[in-house]
């Protein structure tokens, strides 16, 4: 019989790791520290994300700028003061009539309604007036793989940290430092990789080589010292290390792991759930706040995460991110839907998203434009210059049906959801 102990790891060799984190002249720590020393250090970073992440300083800031995005910021403020958008009791009864009077719903089990990718913010007030027409959800969570850089200079990176803190959603931004897009100034971040017509040299990872993890801990500093952006997409393996290492150094920083790292596996996710123990803070908490698996994972494999998760004191800490739809085009094999699975593991499996990254498969395969992955690396002044925006603008809408769809669905069987918790309220 196979001795189980076997497997265990011996305290010296956890020494030795604490004493090559401790070594004075370790580059790796170094190299990082200087680059939280270039912000002031860990009290003076969180101090300052914390104060530019106020409504009231982001919406000074628009004004300052004399942006137009102040007038639908202050729309969509209006319309839920108003109580414009349906509340969860209402939406219960609109789906199910009478019957939803006398059933109990539990929300221990609560699923977190997910988009993406919601790359510009006019698409946001756009969602709004729909949700209203129509008394739909508005999402809990929204993922952002816009261009940093681009976003900045319009001025939607500002306007949608507002909007998310308006309608009480969780937000996710993409940083530049990447192997898809040029890094924050403007060169390559591999010499080797172009855009998406070298992707497959992404195969593995090698999007952020030699000193780009660093790279990406200064953009992510610069963004969360600027306008209090949070939570950001981590991609690289490096990258995810430097993001535990920068938490647990006091940088109150969050991240959610991509699907592009291929996370596809029970081992797969041991590995990583069991790095952010090791790097955990004394109260139990992590960085990683968002775990998205791969679009090849069933629910097994959701349940072992779930199962890990569990043991390692992470389940109210990290969700499980799962996309129930994905963009039509260049990315999965169509029909992705992954609805019915879902609905069968929301009943036990707690803290858990469904990501709808694309359109209900029959709906977005007839549409003159289906959605695509690859508009994610599209500048936007191409996209308006092909007249290309209305149909994204469409691609996005089918996105959020898919979303309404899975709520419905959920609300049928008696389960819950999260929707955008400062519009859709209880009572």
């Amino acid at each position: 019989m196979i001795d189980r102990t076997a497997l265990m790891i011996d305290p010296k060799r956890l020494n030795e790791i604490n004493d090559f984190l401790m070594q004075e002249d370790n580059p790796l720590v170094t190299g990082l520290i200087d680059v939280i020393e270039k912000y002031g250090g860990v009290h003076e970073i969180n101090k300052r994300a914390e104060e530019a992440r106020k409504l009231e300083n982001l919406l000074a800031q628009l004004e300052t700028k004399d942006s137009t995005y102040v007038k639908d910021l202050t729309w969509l403020q209006e319309q839920r003061d108003d109580g414009a958008f349906i509340s969860i009791p209402e939406y219960r009864r609109k789906i199910l009539g009478n019957k939803a009077n006398n059933m109990k719903f539990d929300d221990r089990f609560a699923v977190t309604l997910e988009i993406s990718a919601c790359q510009y913010f006019p698409w946001l007030i756009e969602e709004a007036k729909q949700s209203i027409e129509k008394q739909e959800l508005m999402p809990g969570r929204f993922i952002r793989v816009r261009n940093m850089a681009e976003q900045t200079a319009d001025n939607q990176v500002i306007a949608f940290a507002a909007g998310m803190q308006i309608v009480g959603a969780s937000y996710v931004e993409t940083l530049d430092t990447k192997g898809t897009y040029p890094g924050p100034d403007g060169a390559p971040v591999n010499v080797h990789l172009g855009g998406p017509d070298t992707i497959t040299g992404y195969f593995g990872g090698v999007g952020m080589p030699n000193k780009f993890p660093l790279k990406w801990a200064d953009e992510y500093l610069n963004y969360y010292t600027k306008y209090g952006v949070k939570q950001v997409l981590n991609v690289n393996l490096g990258s995810i290390l430097v993001g535990y290492m920068m938490h647990k150094l006091g940088i109150d920083m969050e991240f959610k792991i991509s699907v592009f790292v291929g996370n596809d596996n029970p081992y797969a996710c041991l590995w990583t759930l069991m790095t952010a123990k090791l790097f955990s803070r004394e109260d139990g908490t992590s960085p990683l706040i968002g775990f998205n698996l791969s679009n090849s994972v069933d629910n097994k494999t959701l349940e072992l995460a779930a199962y890990i998760r569990e043991d390692f004191g992470f389940e109210n800490v990290v969700r499980l991110e799962h996309h129930i739809t994905e963009t039509y085009k260049n990315i999965v094999r169509q029909p992705y839907d992954r609805l019915p699975e879902l609905l069968d593991i929301a009943d036990h499996v707690k803290n858990i998203s469904a990501k709808h990254e694309g359109g209900v498969p029959e709906i977005d395969a007839n549409r003159e434009y289906p959605s695509d992955i690859l508009d994610y690396f599209r500048q936007k002044s191409e996209i308006e210059e092909q007249g290309h925006m209305p149909l994204l603008t469409q691609n996005y809408l089918d996105k959020h049906h898919a979303l309404n769809r899975t709520a419905e669905e959920l609300t049928k069987r008696g389960l819950t959801f999260i929707a955008a918790q400062k519009l859709h309220m209880m009572k």
